[in-house]
């Protein structure tokens, strides 16, 4: 027992350094984002299901992703565009939830640079800096390369997965 305030110190210590290190996440350009996946039907066709199962939503000029999807008037994509993918909310520790993140790479802070979920890693890279990104656990933190170096640390720009009530869900920021 007298060591137990010792270990409270080296804890205390611990915690208070690793908190000085942020995770910047709006290092993109705000963009409005709309995604009616509402009703069973739509979500049962584009939403994701399974741990890890990914789908890309791309609005921009000369891109329409994925095909098919009955886009409206209000629709808009962020950015880059948007990942939603299948994981656990990191800030509730709900498991099989959708989540949703910006496709722009937070380094690179261009439109047409996009991550891609690596395959098996359930994370995802930027084919041009080569950052690696939690997207199932970690709310979109860097895990490696340039974007996670330096006293910033940059984060993909996470939105909102709203249940419509209809068995589908709304993507929006």
């Amino acid at each position: 027992m007298r060591n137990f305030p010792a270990a409270i110190c080296v804890t205390a210590a611990a915690i208070v350094i690793s908190g000085c290190q942020t995770v910047d996440s709006d290092n993109i350009p705000a963009a409005p984002v709309n995604i009616i996946l509402a009703d069973a039907g739509t979500w049962n066709t584009y939403g994701v299901s399974g741990f890890g199962s990914s789908r890309r939503f791309i609005l921009a000029t000369g891109v329409r992703e994925p095909s098919g999807f009955p886009y409206s008037q209000t629709s808009a994509t962020g950015f880059g565009g948007v990942l939603l993918i299948n994981g656990m909310d990191p800030f509730t520790a709900t498991t099989d939830t959708p989540l949703a993140y910006d496709l722009a790479c937070p380094v690179e802070r261009k439109s047409d640079v996009r991550v891609e979920v690596e395959t098996g890693l359930y994370e995802a890279v930027c084919p041009q800096c080569g950052s690696h990104y939690d997207v199932t656990m970690g709310g979109g933190a860097p895990l490696s390369g340039p974007a996670a170096s330096g006293s910033t640390k940059y984060g993909l720009r996470r939105y909102r997965c709203l249940p419509s009530g209809s068995g589908g869900y709304i993507i929006t920021n």
